[in-house]
């Protein structure tokens, strides 16, 4: 006779679980300016959670981020099914009709997370970008699990309202580590991270110097086409754009610590016209160079 699995919402051995008080939601997280930009309603640890089902046909009212790191699961999102396995996640919007369990050979621990908020909707978005599948994959980083623990044992601590600041800003950090993997994890670079990286580097050495994006793709040992193409998909602007950024920021260190000139100012990040340089840094900073000086006096 087949086994029928027992189906349960907790009740796991070594399961971690916080519900904050719907008053402390009510109360603090949704009034508070920060907190009430993205807060966490529930937050919890299932360890080989055998026999965990939970059915919602209507949804629920927060977001739902499930991080499985060992065994297997499933989710149905919108009546769409998926499997679920170690160093996947998914996240379910708000008020979408869902299910999910655990496998009954190999039961899922998962970390998950219950969170609403102004801009939670537009970081669930943002999460779920350029990936139309419920489970894209999560590499496994202990750092990103100790954001989770901190997490978890400030809330032990209290519902105080710098504890509460203090945990939801944390949170913050946690969802960015899941929308930018590559950045947080700063590691599996292509040949073409290291090729921006060393430009940027070489950007910020050479600020006093003239470069042409010739130069740049020379350097590089690209075609001048490949390179630029390659540069804005790595930071979102031209290479000269962003060199030029970040000779506007050198600018804006010798205004506010030094009493250089604007003209000198502008020949020590090579150029020579300060009228083209003021030019530059008005169109970027939205204030001329000594306004800003005059404003950070």
């Amino acid at each position: 006779m087949k086994r029928t699995a027992l189906r349960k919402r907790e009740g796991f051995e070594g399961q971690l679980l916080i519900v904050l008080p719907k008053k402390i939601v009510s109360d603090f997280l949704t009034k508070d300016p920060i907190t009430r930009q993205v807060y966490i309603t529930d937050i919890g640890y299932y360890p080989k959670a055998y026999g965990h089902y939970v059915e919602r046909p209507a949804g629920v009212g927060q977001n739902i981020l499930i991080y499985c790191v060992e065994g297997n699961g499933w989710v149905e999102i919108n009546k769409k099914k998926v499997e679920i396995a170690p160093s996947q996640f998914t996240v379910i919007p708000a008020n979408m009709s869902h299910k999910y369990g655990a496998s009954e050979n190999e039961p899922w621990t998962i970390y998950w997370i219950h969170f609403k908020g102004d801009v939670s909707a537009a970081i669930v978005d943002l999460i779920m970008e350029g990936s139309k599948k419920l489970r894209p994959r999560l590499s496994y980083n202990e750092n990103r699990i100790k954001l989770f623990q901190e997490i978890y044992s400030n809330l032990e601590n209290g519902y105080s309202d710098d504890n509460l600041r203090y945990v939801n800003m944390i949170f913050y950090h946690f969802l960015s580590s899941i929308a930018y993997e590559d950045k947080f994890n700063n590691a599996a670079k292509t040949e073409e991270d290291d090729i921006i990286a060393n430009t940027i580097q070489l950007m910020q050495k050479k600020l006093h110097t003239v470069f042409a994006l010739d130069d740049f793709a020379r350097m590089a040992n690209l075609s001048t086409s490949h390179f630029s193409a390659v540069f804005r998909k790595k930071t979102g602007y031209a290479p000269i754009e962003y060199y030029n950024h970040l000779k506007v920021q050198k600018a804006c260190q010798y205004l506010s610590f030094s009493t250089s000139s604007v003209k000198e100012i502008a020949y020590n990040l090579g150029i020579d016209d300060p009228y083209y340089f003021s030019r530059m840094f008005t169109k970027l900073m939205g204030v001329s160079p000594s306004e800003y000086r005059n404003k950070t006096t």
